[in-house]
This record gives C-alpha cells, structure tokens and sequence, in this order.
C-alpha cells in the first residue's frame, strides 16, 4: 500500500496526488499514459527531494522505502568490491582508447558522397544501443539473483541497488557508473581497429558504412549508465545536457521516472527511450516474462522484490 505523502512537500506533488486521474474517454486510447503522474509519486522515490524532506512521518523515517538509509540498499552497496573496481577502471581506459584511435580511422577514410548514408547507419546504431540498452537491463532487472556466482555481485548487485536508491548513481564517480558499460564494446572495437590496421583500401570502404553503424552502436552503449546518471540527477547538469534531454536526444528525467514505479515493470530502454513507449504497448516485456514463467516457473522480480523488502 502507498504511503500518504504529506502536503507540506509541495503545491506540484500535492495537486498531483489529489488528481483523480485522466478522463475515461482519453485513457481507453492507445494515447493513455503508461503511468499518471499520480502513480508515479505514490510509487516512486521522490528524487527531486534526495534528503527525504518528505518523509515527515515516523514510520517513513525509520522504514524507508527508498534512498540511502534503507537496509537492503546499505547492504548491496558495501557489496562493492576493489576487483570491481580494478576491472571498471581498465574497462573504461581500453575503451576510450579503441573509441579514439578507431575514430581517427573513420574520420580519415570518410568520404562526404557517402554522407547520408553514413548518417542513416549511424541512426540505427543509436537504435539498436536504445533496444540493447532495454534488453540488457530487462533481463538484469526482472531475472537472476546477486547471490549467483561471477554475475550476482558483480552485475546484478547495481541493478538492485538503483532501485531500492535510485539517486545512489549520482553519486557514483565515473568508473564506477561506466566501467561495466564500457566493457562491452571493447571487442568489436578491437575488431574493427584490426580491420582498419590490415584491410586494403578496398575492403574498408565496402565494409565503411557498417564501420559507422558499429562504432554509433558501441559509443551509445558505452554512454547509455552515463546517460541513465543524468536522468537521475536532478541539481548541477550542464545546460547542454538538459537540451538534449528536453529534445529527447538522450533519456529525459521524466520519461525515466515511470520505470522507477514499482514494481519496475516497465520502460526499460534508457539509452534514448525511443523505444520505450511502442515496446509497451506491444506488451513486448510482458509477454517475453509470460513466457519465460511458462517454461521455466521462475518469478519475474523475484530477487528485486525480496531486496525491497529488508528492514
């Protein structure tokens, strides 16, 4: 059961929460919201107010549903260890190293005939790292255990953390938030700059517009916790990032929020979140999970929901 959050928290959340909701007429549309803004307040962390000003209530305050103080958020974060550590850091300096050299290579081979092409390639890359973004966190959100050898503490413990404390990724330095991202790209990157090293002439430029879409996919996976950091980060973003969040060319704050609706069923994707609203409505998650309980018998959420609940 939700919470009542006070009415000294503020005239936006106050207005919202006595809000009954959308008109019949508009929400049996396919243009209903996935979640009101009602919803999303009851449920949801108010990351807007990181020190629970909030939470004026005893029992809010010695059992938090959310933030740093609750005790399953405590416990996965001294979960964190220096191998971890070890491991983001070289991840993160092999990666930025391949991005560079690998991007002198396509800036010297480019030729500005093949420039729409080039571009077109370089916007599905953008897509497919939104898609790749949802798919990956779908699946380290909804199954597994932090209990799992090699993948538990150190993949999934993250993503159990941020929903219990969504803001703990802002303060998260940047090896931490992109180590395991960065990872990822390391060998098609490594891939590519070998082509570039011993193709001939030939052989780059029938394979270049592939190049580029590779290179997009790679940058865009590598940005995407980076890019999820800044939509949980709510004071001090530079005035470039907020336009690009208010254009929608990255994940905006406030499309993320609905995610963050427990029990965090939903709106996966987090590299641009183009893809979130179609995916909804073709039930594409849930039927995916509908499937996977079929077979397998295991619960979606299982483990996220048994970490929410420590006191």
């Amino acid at each position: 059961m939700a919470l009542p959050i006070p009415i000294s928290c503020s005239k936006r959340v106050n207005k919202a929460l006595s809000t009954t909701g959308i008109e019949n007429s508009v929400a049996s549309t396919i243009l209903a919201p996935v979640k009101t803004e009602k919803e999303i307040l009851e449920n949801s962390m108010l990351e807007d107010d990181p020190n629970a000003n909030c939470a004026v209530t005893q029992e809010e305050k010695e059992r938090p549903r959310w933030g740093p103080q609750h005790k399953g958020a405590q416990e996965l974060a001294n979960l964190y260890s220096a191998g971890k550590r070890t491991q983001e850091y070289i991840c993160v300096w092999i990666c930025i190293s391949l991005m560079v050299t690998n991007f002198l290579f396509i800036l010297y081979h480019m030729k500005l005939e093949n420039l729409s092409t080039i571009l077109l390639a370089a916007l599905a890359g953008i897509i497919t790292a939104d898609f790749a973004s949802g798919f990956v966190h779908w699946g380290a959100d909804t199954w597994g255990s932090v209990d799992l050898p090699i993948i538990g503490k150190n993949f999934l413990r993250p993503f159990r953390e941020h929903h219990i404390d969504p803001t703990s990724i802002t303060r998260h330095d940047f090896i931490e938030t992109n180590g395991d991202n960065f990872m990822i790209p390391i060998p098609f990157l490594g891939w590519m700059l070998f082509e570039f090293l011993t193709l001939p002439e030939e052989e780059v430029q029938s394979k270049f517009n592939w190049n580029c879409y590779i290179f997009l996919l790679a940058l865009f996976v590598a940005m995407t916790n980076q890019i999820h950091k800044w939509s949980h980060t709510y004071f001090g973003l530079p005035r470039w990032v907020m336009w690009l969040q208010e254009c929608h060319i990255i994940l905006p704050r406030k499309h993320h929020r609905i995610h963050h609706v427990a029990p965090h069923e939903t709106y996966f994707c987090m590299t641009t979140g183009w893809l979130n609203w179609p995916l909804e409505k073709l039930h594409f998650w849930n039927t995916l999970e509908n499937a996977i309980e079929l077979v397998t018998g295991c619960k979606p959420r299982d483990d996220d929901m048994k970490w929410s609940k420590k006191t």
